[in-house]
């Protein structure tokens, strides 16, 4: 049995789970080879993992919170874009 001692933080939460010896053993291999504790290599495995499935989240879901949040007022933006495109174009141009 290997016992790995890491000094907790105050905020620590020890947590425990069940391995299977495969998972146990490549755990145990590479807290060897990188020279770290076991917790700190699950610690920065469920950081990574989280980052991934964090960016596999789509853009609608992830613009949920901000749908409607802001608005103009009018809600003819999106039919009318190019009209006022064209308008300011012109205000532009007449400006010179």
């Amino acid at each position: 049995m290997v016992k790995t001692m890491t000094r907790c933080k105050s905020n620590d939460v020890i947590t425990s789970a069940r391995l299977p010896k495969e998972t146990r053993n490549k755990l145990l291999i590479l807290s060897k080879s990188k020279n770290k504790s076991m917790s700190e290599i699950i610690i920065e495995s469920v950081e990574m993992y989280y980052e991934k499935e964090e960016n596999q989240i789509d853009s609608y879901t992830l613009g949920l919170p901000y749908f409607g949040k802001y608005s103009s007022g009018e809600g003819d933006l999106s039919t009318t874009y190019k009209q006022r495109i064209k308008e300011k174009l012109r205000a532009r141009q007449n400006s010179y």
